[in-house]
């Protein structure tokens, strides 16, 4: 059977959940590695165990990622497109029901800040920070490495540990909130599990599940906000 085959058949045992994989290049034979998806929600994405991924890698050199769309078109989504420029490798995505196939590469692709779909680790409330930062204020903050899934995370916040290291100080009570400054916020979990950009009033944020928007920062998010903090270069 060929790589495509197999990724195929894969795709067809995984239906309806997504399925995922990778692409090897071993001793010049191409050959699908077929990995674990551990999203939850694994019919709208996928995260790919890394486990898999470091097993796949002792076996020969990792071209491309492979994943399917069990309910839309073989076309790269918007969360394909930030995931495909951060792996640095070409995708190849199939539909198991029409049996079709898709291709992505890396070109550049930049999003836009406001209205991309929620995906964890690839645009979340944290990805949302740091390319705000880096667009809007040309600085690069620390990717912080983050548990596998968010039911991890929402069991164990991390933004209160990680804050300092990345740069930031928090505010004290006498002084007032300015543009950029960030909100960390406890919504729907236990501790600090969310994070939002101050601007004119306002709050850039990306919630689980919605869009990143910018909305008024109302009664409702400052009771969530916990912690108000500054990048530390600002001062």
């Amino acid at each position: 059977m060929t790589w495509k085959a197999d990724a195929l058949l894969h795709a067809k045992e995984q239906d309806p959940k997504e399925s995922c994989g990778l692409l090897l290049n071993i001793r010049g034979k191409e050959k699908y590695y077929p990995c674990q998806n551990l999203a939850l929600t694994s019919h709208q994405c996928f995260i790919m165990n890394p486990e898999d991924y470091v097993a796949a890698d002792s076996l020969g050199e990792i071209i491309a990622i492979i994943h399917s769309h069990p309910i839309t078109p073989p076309v790269a989504s918007e969360a394909d497109k930030i995931s495909c420029e951060q792996s640095n490798l070409p995708w190849h995505i199939v539909n198991p029901k029409t049996e079709q196939w898709g291709f992505c590469k890396p070109t550049g692709y930049k999003p836009e800040i406001i209205g991309q779909p929620w995906v964890w680790g690839i645009s979340d409330c944290w990805s949302l920070v740091r390319r705000y930062y880096k667009e809007k204020l040309n600085i690069e903050l620390r990717d912080w490495e983050r548990p596998t899934t968010p039911e991890e995370f929402q069991d164990n916040p991390m933004f209160e540990s990680c804050a300092w290291r990345t740069g930031f100080r928090e505010l004290r009570k006498d002084e007032k909130l300015e543009n950029n400054d960030l909100l960390f916020m406890s919504v729907g979990g236990t501790g600090l599990n969310h994070v939002a950009i101050f601007i004119d009033g306002d709050v850039l944020h990306h919630f689980r599940d919605r869009l990143s928007c910018k909305e008024p920062y109302n009664p409702w998010l400052l009771k969530c906000t916990g912690k108000r903090l500054r990048y530390a270069s600002q001062n």
